[in-house]
């Protein structure tokens, strides 16, 4: 794994544990909303990596 592969990793896993955080501790749309984030991080990471290949 490329080091651009375990940032994306990184980020997305985080804003996961942030989510499920907000979730449990009474912020149940924050939660939602940040919870929304890890498909699109995981998402321009795709992006960004077969664009490297051209």
């Amino acid at each position: 794994m490329r080091k651009r592969d375990l940032i994306v990793l990184l980020s997305a896993f985080l804003s996961f544990v942030l989510s499920v955080y907000l979730w449990f501790s009474g912020e149940k749309e924050m939660g939602q909303y940040v919870s929304i984030w890890v498909p699109s991080i995981v998402v321009f990471g795709i992006f960004i990596n077969t664009m490297q290949k051209k």
